[in-house]
């Protein structure tokens, strides 16, 4: 990354050079889906390329970095690129269409020819007539920008920034409806602080124009390099915070941004404590609070290792901020390799280096930080909003936003047994001032009734107030349906933190043995009681092929779980979920 160097990290390379990291993961190939337009080409690039013929060692469906963001090493002998199966070939067909159109006689027969797609938008048709273009500020997935001038309407006289993105390059029903998606995200999603202006969006015969904000201070990842690759802690932290606030947002309302990286993040000015806004939403989607996406998009550097296994949600957002935080704070990528394929295998296999010069000089809460967002079980992350109240944020003073977490966690609550949340109230008992302190701000936020309770209500106007088109797109309320036993009750603060805690999430905190022991001690005093294997099978929704390691967690001295037992009750069974999405 220029003057930010990547520390060379160990990893074993598969003997077959053309192995992609996709079938270093039990053996199974993952199929790959792209957005509709390419990332830079190689031939726009100051350095030559070592693959032959422009071909890449990026697995199909992530375009490779742009020649500006982090450029790999180069090395005087090429690596051959992954060799591209099949299935992937068919993949990337779906998502961009054929390279070449259909050849062969017009039918006669009566049989069905295929329709021309619809490239009509409903935009404005008036764009020439309402904005002076100027010359070219940046590449990006879907398109390029270039500078304009307003010269009509509420913004007339104000410089803008126009993103152009070919209709010639919308060869399938998929891609058109990329850019549509596009701009829904970003005139729901623009009135946030650090998220860029959406102002207009405009369409001719060969053309889509996204009219938006025009931020002249230069990316992020300048800033990064004219420091020499390191932010002191402080001002990482003003960086950070940004970030995170925008995060959340988006998270709330239902969007992943899917590319979060130092390119993305602009100053508005040159000044140098200029707010940041966060650009290129062309990856973006929504989705919904329990599904999972499936198609691989993103960047090298910043791609999460769920991604890469092609079942994830907003917790590969975090992942990525975490990558630039740790980019932020020592100059250097948590992960690196000689090849793109390879730099997945680091993601996949290796452990972040927090050993070598600065992390010894960095701060333990700093560190932790970054290590609660580079967790590879992303079930273990901290949310944008828990990270907001970190402590190693904590002198910020920044307020933490409703968190969609809560919602999620209350609703499995609210399905579990009474085995379960009594289990689950007494580790509540155990928790430190840390995690409090989070569960206090989400409880405030939800306005509780004078008696101090809760119910679906609360829970129903908290998302109202922070409500966008985006939430309704993303239908967000509709885990509202699943709390619908808050109708006839209400929660106090101690059953809402019983709720609204992860135990996969304290898991990662370096406290956990005391936290889990001193939650055991309330469950034995309150809780805990005798239980046969077949009833416990019933609890966790096992079948009797579990029965003999259910055995285990139960005492034989009186029947009851064991401490062992207690911890493996909380965690509960992943199932898959059965709504991931198909591309």
């Amino acid at each position: 990354m220029g003057l930010c160097y990547g520390k060379n990290i160990s990893v074993a390379e598969d003997s077959d050079p053309r192995q992609t990291p996709s079938t270093a993961v039990n053996g199974a190939v993952n199929v790959p889906s792209v957005k509709n337009t390419p990332a830079h080409s190689s031939s726009n690039s100051p350095f030559p390329s070592p693959y032959p013929h422009g071909s890449s060692p990026f697995p199909a469906g992530i375009p490779p970095s742009p020649a500006r963001s982090t450029p790999r090493r180069f090395f005087r002998r090429p690596f051959p690129p992954p060799s591209p199966a099949k299935h992937i070939k068919a993949s990337l067909a779906k998502r961009q269409g054929p390279v070449k159109p259909k050849e062969g006689p017009i039918p006669e027969d009566g049989s069905e020819v295929e329709r021309p797609l619809d490239k009509s938008f409903g935009y404005g048709k008036n764009f020439g007539a309402k904005y002076e273009l100027g010359k070219e500020v940046g590449r990006g997935h879907f398109g390029h920008t270039c500078s304009a001038k307003a010269k009509k309407g509420e913004i007339k006289g104000q410089s803008v920034a126009v993103k152009i993105i070919s209709k010639a390059k919308m060869t399938t029903a998929i891609s058109i409806e990329d850019v549509r998606r596009e701009v829904k995200i970003l005139k729901a999603l623009s009135v946030h602080k650090n998220l860029i202006k959406f102002y207009d969006a405009c369409e001719d015969a060969n053309n889509v124009y996204i009219i938006m904000e025009l931020c002249e201070g230069g990316e992020l990842l300048d800033r990064i390099l004219s420091r020499g690759g390191r932010y002191t802690e402080e001002d990482a932290k003003s960086i950070i915070v940004q970030i995170l606030s925008v995060a959340s947002f988006c998270h709330l309302q239902g969007v992943v941004h899917r590319d979060l990286k130092p390119e993305n993040f602009l100053f508005t000015t040159r000044e140098e404590d200029a707010p940041m806004k966060l650009i290129d939403f062309g990856l973006s989607d929504f989705i919904r609070p329990d599904e999972r996406l499936n198609d691989i998009v993103g960047s090298a550097y910043y791609v999460a290792p769920e991604v890469l296994h092609r079942s994830y949600s907003m917790e590969a957002d975090i992942w990525s901020i975490g990558v630039i935080t740790y980019i932020l704070l020592c100059g250097s990528r948590p992960f690196w390799a000689r090849t793109e394929s390879g730099i997945f295998r680091a993601v996949l296999r290796a452990d972040p280096n927090f050993d070598d010069s600065p992390w010894p000089a960095v701060s333990p809460e700093a560190k932790d930080f970054v290590k609660r967002l580079l967790n590879k079980d992303y079930r273990k992350r901290m949310t944008a909003a828990q990270a907001l109240g970190h402590p190693w944020l904590r002198d910020k003073h920044c307020p933490v936003p409703l968190d969609i977490l809560i919602y999620r966690l209350v609703k499995s609550y609210l399905r579990a047994t009474p085995f379960k949340r009594a289990a689950l109230k007494a580790l509540s008992k155990a928790l430190n001032e840390d995690e409090l302190l989070y569960l206090r701000s989400q409880f405030k936020l939800l306005e509780p009734h004078k008696d101090g309770c809760v119910s679906v209500d609360n829970f129903r106007m908290a998302l109202m107030r922070n409500a966008t088109d985006a939430m309704k797109e993303s239908r967000v309320p509709d885990i509202l349906n699943a709390m619908d036993q808050l109708s006839y009750k209400k929660m106090d603060f101690e059953e809402f933190c019983a709720a609204a805690i992860s135990t996969y999430q304290l898991e990662a905190l370096e406290g956990w043995e005391q936290i889990a022991s001193t939650a055991f001690e309330h469950f034995e005093r309150e809780g805990n009681r005798v239980i046969s294997v077949d009833e416990l099978a019933r609890e966790m929704n096992l079948g009797s092929t579990a029965h003999s390691i259910l055995r285990d967690w139960i005492r034989d001295s009186d029947g009851k779980l064991s401490f062992l037992g207690y911890t493996k009750f909380l965690h509960g069974v992943t199932i898959r979920s059965s709504n991931t999405r198909h591309q």
